[in-house]
Parts: structure tokens; sequence; C-alpha cells
């Protein structure tokens, strides 16, 4: 399966950007190996959805937390979205 971002890998930090152009059904449900700690550098309207919860508006500078396991996606927003996200091993 293709990713659907682009990704620069500095040290434990990742910088990572869904394109505008992003397909909304290819940001599926998925959980990963290791806690998150994510901060937004850049991107309006995008929210982020955990496992039975509602989609929570995510903001340019306002750093939110992914827990090892737990099940998560992306909704698309307007224009790109840039992350960087350091994993917590």
């Amino acid at each position: 399966m293709v990713k659907p971002y682009t990704e620069i890998v500095e040290e434990n930090v990742k910088t990572r950007t869904f394109s505008e152009t992003v397909d909304a059904k290819d940001l599926v449900w998925h959980r990963d190996r290791n806690d998150r700690q994510v901060t937004v550098v850049e991107g309006t309207g995008w929210m982020i959805q955990y496992d039975n919860q509602l989609p929570k508006l995510i903001e340019v500078g306002k750093p939110f937390f992914i827990s090892a396991g737990e099940y998560h996606r992306l909704h698309k927003g307007n224009g790109s979205l840039k992350l960087k996200i350091k994993e917590m091993i």
C-alpha cells in the first residue's frame, strides 16, 4: 500500500506532509507501535479521530498525543497538512 503522505526523518522526529490532493479514503484507521507526540506545523480544518470518539479539530502549534496501540485516523481539512511527530521509544 502506498502511504498517503511524504515523510522526512531527522533523528527521532518525523515531518509528515499530507497533500491537499490526498484522497480521503486513503486516511484509514490504524494504530502505531509507539506513543507519539504530534504537533501541527501547518494545515486548517483537519481532524484526528480516536476509536469510539468523535473527530477533534487539530490546530497549528497545539500538540496532541497518540498512545501506542490506539486506533485513530485523520479527517481531511483544507489545504495540505504538515505534522512533526516525535516517537516515544
